[in-house]
This record gives C-alpha cells, sequence and structure tokens, in this order.
C-alpha cells in the first residue's frame, strides 16, 4: 500500500524565480510530520501545491494513490492565523466551507453542531469569535479545516447516524500554535494528538519550533536553501506516547542538536 499523502518531484516557480526545487516527501496514516526550516524556505509554497491551491511546474501530488495534482478541496489545509470572521457566528464560521460547496445554510449548519463536542468547543455556536479564547478559536478552526475536506450528510465523526464522516484524511497545519501561549499551547498539542487518533486523521504541519517539532513529529523534514530543497529527514525514535517528560531527555537533546547543526545558527 502506498503513503496517504505524497509529493514527487515538485518544483515551483513563481515570476520565472525557483521556490521550491524537486521536493519529496510522503505522509502515512496516522503519522504526524513536520516542516522545519527558516523562513523563506518555502515552506508554504509546498503547502499551496499540497493543497491544490497551485500547480507545480514539475512533479505530482498523490492522495491515496491518486493524482490530485492542482486540485483543491482534497486536503484540509489550516493556514496561520484562524480567519475567523468577526460578524459571523461561530457555527457559521465554522460551516462556511460546506456553504461554499453549495448547501444551504440551515443544512451546513445541522452538519457541523453535532460536532462541536467532538471538537471540544460545545457552547460557543451561537456566539462570535471575540467572545472565545485564543484555544478555542483554534478549535474552531480546527472543525472548520475538517469540514472542508470532509464529505457531508453526517452528524458525528466516526459515529452511526446514516455512516460516519468520511474523514479528511490529510491536514496541512501552517504554524497553527504559534499565536497562544505556552500553556495554551501545551493543552492545544494534547488536544490536537486525541483529535488525529479519535477522527483517524493524519497531518504535515509547518512550524519554526524546535521543540516542538520533536515533542510531536513522527519525522521531521528539514527545509533549507533559497530555492528550498529537503536537506534532511529525522525520525524520532520513542513513540509520541511514551514522550512524557521528553524535553527533558538527552535523547531530546540530541535531535535538537543534529536540526540545529543541519539548519545553522538561524534557530
Amino acid at each position: 500500500m502506498g503513503s496517504l499523502l505524497e509529493a514527487r518531484h515538485v518544483t515551483k516557480e513563481y515570476d520565472g524565480r525557483t521556490i521550491i526545487r524537486d521536493i519529496s516527501i510522503h505522509l502515512e496514516r496516522g503519522e504526524l510530520i513536520s516542516l522545519l526550516g527558516l523562513s523563506g524556505s518555502g515552506k508554504t509554497t509546498l503547502f499551496h501545491v499540497l493543497s491544490g491551491l497551485t500547480r507545480p511546474e514539475t512533479g505530482q501530488v498523490l492522495l491515496g494513490g491518486e493524482d490530485i495534482t492542482g486540485r483543491p478541496g482534497s486536503v484540509s489545509y489550516m493556514q496561520q492565523k484562524d480567519l475567523l470572521l468577526a460578524h459571523k457566528k461561530v457555527i457559521d464560521n465554522v460551516s462556511l466551507p460546506l456553504v461554499l460547496r453549495g448547501i444551504r445554510k440551515k443544512e451546513a449548519r445541522s452538519a457541523a453542531e453535532p460536532l462541536f463536542a467532538q471538537f471540544g468547543i460545545e457552547g460557543t455556536q451561537y456566539q462570535y469569535p471575540a467572545q472565545l479564547s485564543g484555544g478555542m478559536r483554534q478549535r474552531a478552526a480546527f472543525l472548520r479545516t475538517y469540514l472542508s475536506a470532509a464529505r457531508t450528510g453526517h452528524t458525528e465523526a466516526g459515529g452511526e447516524d446514516g455512516g460516519s464522516h468520511d474523514n479528511c484524511g490529510a491536514a496541512l497545519l501552517d504554524e497553527p500554535f504559534s499565536a497562544l501561549d505556552t500553556i495554551t499551547k501545551s493543552q492545544m498539542h494534547s488536544w490536537y494528538l486525541d483529535m488525529m487518533q479519535r477522527i483517524d486523521l493524519s497531518t504535515i504541519f509547518i512550524t519554526h519550533d524546535i521543540d516542538e517539532a520533536i515533542l510531536l513529529s513522527d519525522r521531521i523534514y528539514l527545509m533549507t536553501g533559497n530555492p528550498g530543497v529537503i536537506e534532511h529527514e529525522i525520525r524520532i525514535q520513542t513513540p509520541r506516547p511514551e514522550r512524557k517528560e521528553y524535553n527533558l531527555t538527552q535523547e531530546f537533546l540530541d535531535y535538537k542538536r543534529q536540526i540545529i547543526r543541519i539548519l545553522g545558527s538561524g534557530f
């Protein structure tokens, strides 16, 4: 069986300038992998290609073995800011991807509402984004991201009401935790890892935080250069469920030294 999501020899140019060159990465089912690198190395450009928002000059993107190159909507993509619309209630922010697909507002709300409890934001449906904490806003944004690629018509992620929500499969998260304070970030890490398991979600995320990448990832891709290339792949040997106080271990420090050595003093 092939990888869940795969980029093969992807090169992307803008205005005649090569931004990323000959990049090949893969995401296996259930994995969380990180793209770690200095600003300007092309991480977000790679996400635009993986999500289908832009077509590469060369290479292809496969989801479950199917070519999705240049086809948006197959992979969930959450950008760095939550981008919740201040004038819309939370439920209408969350269900917006469904409305944009042509589903009526009432039906879109009905599809989204049962998932609020699953995502830990029950009771916020008819509030406005300004009334939510940073962590709650991020959870709402994650739910919207989930719905942007999941099929509709069912009421629970993994439920039995006429079938299950067809999960996103793969999600792309661009620095999803960077705006949160340290305590909230730690809570969101735990929450997101739990949600990945609950809804059978696999994730690639961009981060500039070495500690975060080591703590959360199964594998880390290091991007460098201009144009950006994949410099190195690091596989974290200790399984994620066994990483209690992992940042205090010698293994953690060894990975951190290795990453700093490869990426240079920019970190």
